[in-house]
């Protein structure tokens, strides 16, 4: 079974950066992690898969993210990275990586890390 582990969320200033990490552990199959990617969550707001990465580094992006995020896993370290860029409050959320063996992934969840974007 797969388990996640999130970490790099924080407070940042409009314009800023953050680069978020999601650790991937336990005993699974590789088709398990053959999609990864980082969901959102803003408050009172339906989830919104951010960005996703396939075991052939094929990405996909949601619009509001496009040409600011970067996604990019490391499978010899079981590690899926979230680079944001020109962060604007509105990307205020509770970030949370998955994984599965399609798209979209959704198999194995991790428990989240808070990305607040406020002066």
């Amino acid at each position: 079974q797969v388990q996640l582990e999130e970490s790099g969320g924080g407070l940042v200033q409009p314009g800023g950066s953050l680069r978020l990490s999601c650790q991937a552990s336990g005993g699974f199959f590789s088709s398990e992690i053959k999609v990864m990617g980082w969901y959102r969550q803003a408050s009172g707001k339906e989830r919104e898969l951010v960005a996703t990465i396939t075991s052939g580094r094929a990405t996909t992006y949601a619009d509001s993210v496009k040409g600011r995020f970067i996604i990019s896993r490391d499978d010899a370290r079981l590690t899926v990275d979230l680079e944001m860029n020109t962060l604007t409050p509105e990307d205020t959320a509770m970030y949370y990586c998955a994984t599965g063996a399609a798209y979209p992934p959704s198999g194995a969840w991790g428990q989240g890390t808070q990305v607040t974007v406020s002066s």
